[in-house]
């Protein structure tokens, strides 16, 4: 019988052996993405609303055609960019950060001086901020998983095969750190007992499933060297949580604890445990097929026990009056931030190159540094000048789990109908602009497709997992 997948060999190739790009180039990438989010704030409030109040407001239910209006104006502003800038613009990424940073002064100077605290409302709550970096991190990785297999997409983007730096290595770290911010955890709210985590994580456990076998049924490429011959994503996130829920420790310990873990994980890969990752030896054994995928763990609940004792630190300190948390919040994060780059830098030279494979102390390191910068940028109070996130970036929030899965649905589907090693640079980006408009167009009251399917429990549950924060409790208003 022939192949649904005749060039697996040819795209499994195309994605292996590949050593990333240079840190500074991902420092200005990232910039860039963020930014972008801060661009369509400010052209928003110049070109489209003419309501007083907000130009969102037809997303309340009152205009069908001003809701499509806005979404592709948000097309335009954000997804047009994202899509760009890691594809076509990638040679020209510095040029691109400095014009970025240009447009936006020139902005904030047509705006004049406006303030805010990030307790006050629309944009400027902390929820919103995040929420607006955590879409940033999704839209990101839905075009990340379908470029990369396109000829137009960067290869130093692409994961890399053993060391190194790139786009796609932030993925999976990215969702970890994301949920840990605003978990349970970081809230202060008591952890779930070892029987409801694994009840809460049982959609994780049958995406994973689902996942491995739908790959296999139809001879889809899979890079063992990525997790391993069984193992994927969704099993790491299930794992994390699992373990989060057996040794459970106090938001303020969590800090240490987790760098004892990682520290502890980097002296055992330092001696020896590195080289049997990196090796192509493979036993019959479970472990041993998906050592990657297994060993891994250890480095990203290290990761996700930062993220809580962070989080915590950052957005759940009650102790402070609204104007100075706002200033604390953002010196907080920049100095973070920079710190974090400054040990990633020291890791990558003096312990271990950085290793998304392994997930070892840099490559945490290089997470943490990447994700908060985003944050940063976003939460930026000069260029905030909208008061609410846009509609594109409420429909990616609102329907995360939907747009992930559409995300990943669409790629197999494109994947299998075409030799996308053969496609043109324009059919490429062709594809990337229709995966952009399904997933971001999506509302919360259109029913149809995955949200139609009687699965609601899965959904909410994963959706917990994938970021974890709770709209009806208020903590974070």
């Amino acid at each position: 019988m022939e192949s649904l997948n005749p060039n697996k060999n040819l795209k499994e190739q195309f994605v292996s052996n590949l050593t990333g790009c240079s840190k500074l180039e991902a420092f200005l990438l990232i910039t860039n993405l963020s930014a972008v989010i801060l661009v369509r704030r400010c052209v928003g409030f110049i070109s489209v609303g003419s309501d007083k109040k907000d130009g969102y407001a037809a997303l309340s239910g009152k205009s069908l055609k001003a809701s499509m209006m806005y979404l592709f104006v948000d097309y335009l502003c954000i997804g047009v960019p994202y899509i760009l800038f890691m594809t076509v613009m990638a040679e020209w990424t510095m040029w691109s950060t400095a014009m970025l940073i240009l447009f936006l002064i020139f902005l904030r100077l047509h705006k004049g001086n406006q303030s805010y605290h990030l307790q006050g409302g629309g944009y400027g709550t902390i929820r919103a901020c995040i929420s607006s970096y955590r879409v940033s991190v999704m839209l990101a990785t839905c075009i990340s998983i379908l470029a990369v297999d396109f000829k137009i997409f960067p290869r130093r983007y692409a994961k890399t095969e053993t060391y190194g730096t790139s786009l796609m290595d932030l993925g999976v770290g990215s969702f970890v750190l994301a949920n840990a911010l605003v978990s349970r955890q970081a809230r202060g709210l008591s952890n779930k007992s070892l029987a409801n985590a694994l009840q809460s994580s049982s959609p994780l456990i049958i995406l994973g499933f689902v996942r491995q076998i739908s790959t296999s049924s139809v001879n889809y490429q899979v890079h063992v060297g990525e997790y391993g011959a069984h193992w994927n994503f969704f099993f790491s996130l299930a794992a994390v949580a699992l373990l989060t829920s057996l040794f459970s420790f106090h938001p303020k310990h969590c800090v240490v604890m987790g760098s004892v873990i990682l520290i502890g994980y980097q002296a055992s890969l330092l001696y020896g445990l590195n080289e049997y990752l990196l090796s192509e030896e493979r036993g019959a054994n479970i472990v041993s097929q998906n050592k990657e995928g297994v060993l891994s763990i250890f480095g990203y609940w290290g990761l996700y026990l930062l993220g809580v004792g962070i989080g915590n630190s950052l957005f759940f300190n009650r102790n402070a009056d609204t104007a100075s948390k706002s200033v604390n919040l953002r010196i907080n994060l920049w100095t973070l931030c920079f710190f974090f780059w400054a040990t990633t830098l020291l890791f990558d030279r003096y312990v271990e190159k950085i290793s998304r494979r392994m997930c070892n102390l840099a490559y945490v390191s290089f997470t943490l540094a990447s994700n908060l910068q985003a944050l940063s940028i976003i939460v930026l109070p000069s260029f905030a000048y909208g008061r609410k996130i846009s509609s594109l970036e409420e429909a990616f929030n609102r329907n995360l789990l939907a747009s992930f899965l559409l995300a990943n649905l669409f790629t197999g589907v494109v994947n299998l109908s075409l030799d996308t090693l053969s496609v043109s640079s324009f059919e490429a980006l062709d594809h990337l602009g229709t995966l952009f408009g399904i997933v971001g167009s999506r509302r919360r009251n259109v029913k149809f497709g995955i949200d139609s399917i009687p699965t609601t429990y899965y959904h909410r549950q994963l959706m917990f997992h994938l970021w974890s924060l709770d709209h009806q409790s208020g903590i974070l208003e």
